[in-house]
């Protein structure tokens, strides 16, 4: 018998992407299925039952930039009324929905109280592995180096984030039928969309935390354009990709990788993004192909590798194709995914990105060359893995 599931997510295109294909993959197999999703995430949603969370994450990042200091500043006048907005609207379409389970994501503060107020479970996604402390690695995000047995305190300041907006999750509770909760109840399971291949499970882990594999879509990537087509075939060559960054000149930028691929003999196809990559005029060629925007998984597979910023959804597509990479992050959880890949030997050591330079990319390309049957082996199986069918039986296992 099926059951009504409320997915909630939150964030850019890496955030929504996983929660489309989980609600694409719990509707085939039956069950009724309606996803709130914040506006303008570039996500395919055709076919699925969608709501909004009445927050545009691209408006946002194209005004204000990613910078954290930049998010303080317009706090106030921006960022503020944007949460206020979506904890708001997280209820009340949960409460209209009337759902057997509700799923949600780590910023979705306000799914625990409705989902009690309704009397049914929740679960919380871990897109990044935040929530759960363990001895093994330090919060991704707070810290970015190992500190031993202090790893474990790390954790409290994710926790912090639901005293930093208590006043506005109490606003958006005060439309449950019983008002503002005292309290709210554990997760009944978390469960953390990420290959175990790229992140073995820790051992002090509680049996309710879930590594399910990553989650994505077995339909085939849809076949690029011919003039894409034409360039891929057209010789060796590197995907950089920035995705949703955006910070500083992206110029300079795109000059230093098409340099370094050059120094290698390798062709660009330089995806735009919301802006963090651009290419400069003097650099126009047949080598190069700039545009904003192509799945990944279609152009990825016959890569010599890819330059990217780290975030965990390019991270598992970038591993899912068996191509090597070299992370450049800039901020929250990219530097830790940098650390892992270089560490289980799929990476260059990671660049910040205000360490950028043609010097130290050319390098880190050599490197990562030299991961590719690493990645080849690590692309198999992940292949394998079913991420999507794992998190379902969880879900129905009440």
């Amino acid at each position: 018998m099926g059951m009504r599931m409320m997915l909630l997510t939150s964030g850019t295109r890496g955030d929504v992407e996983p929660f489309a294909a989980l609600a694409r993959c719990a509707s085939s197999r039956g069950h009724e299925v309606r996803l709130g999703v914040p506006d303008n995430s570039g996500v395919d949603l055709s076919g699925l039952d969608t709501v909004s969370l009445e927050v545009d994450f691209h408006r946002l990042v194209a005004e204000h930039g990613i910078s954290p200091w930049t998010a303080v500043r317009h706090f106030r006048t921006e960022v503020g009324p944007a949460m206020r907005r979506m904890l708001a609207a997280a209820v009340r379409e949960t409460l209209v929905f009337e759902p057997d389970v509700v799923v949600y994501h780590a910023k979705v503060l306000t799914a625990p109280a409705v989902a009690d107020a309704l009397g049914v479970p929740h679960v919380v996604v871990e897109a990044v592995p935040v929530l759960t402390p363990t001895r093994t690695f330090p919060a991704p995000g707070v810290v970015n180096r190992d500190l031993g047995r202090f790893n474990r305190a790390t954790y409290a300041a994710a926790r912090g984030a639901g005293r930093m907006f208590r006043r506005d999750i109490d606003r958006a509770c005060a439309q449950l039928p019983g008002g503002v909760p005292v309290s709210v109840s554990a997760p009944a399971a978390t469960l953390l969309p990420i290959s175990p291949q790229l992140l073995p499970r820790p051992d002090d882990w509680p049996a309710s935390v879930h590594l399910t594999g990553s989650w994505h879509s077995d339909a085939p990537a849809p076949e690029p354009e011919p003039a894409v087509l034409e360039f891929l075939r057209g010789g060796p060559y590197l995907v950089a990709t920035f995705g949703s960054m955006a910070s500083g000149d992206p110029q300079p930028r795109g000059r230093t990788v098409v340099e370094s691929a050059r120094a290698h003999g390798l062709r660009t196809l330089l995806l735009t993004g919301w802006g963090g990559l651009a290419l400069p005029e003097d650099l126009r060629g047949d080598d190069v192909l700039a545009v904003p925007s192509l799945p990944l998984d279609a152009v990825l597979p016959g890569a010599a590798l890819a330059v990217h910023h780290g975030g965990a959804g390019t991270v598992h597509t970038v591993a899912r194709a068996g191509v090597p990479h070299v992370v450049v992050p800039f901020l929250a959880d990219q530097p830790f995914w940098g650390r892992q890949l270089h560490g289980i030997g799929l990476a260059a050591a990671p660049i910040p990105q205000k360490k950028l330079t043609v010097e130290r990319l050319t390098a880190a390309i050599d490197d990562a060359l030299g991961c590719r049957s690493a990645a080849e082996r690590v692309g198999r199986e992940v292949r394998t893995e079913r991420g999507l069918q794992t998190a379902l039986s969880v879900l129905t296992s009440w």
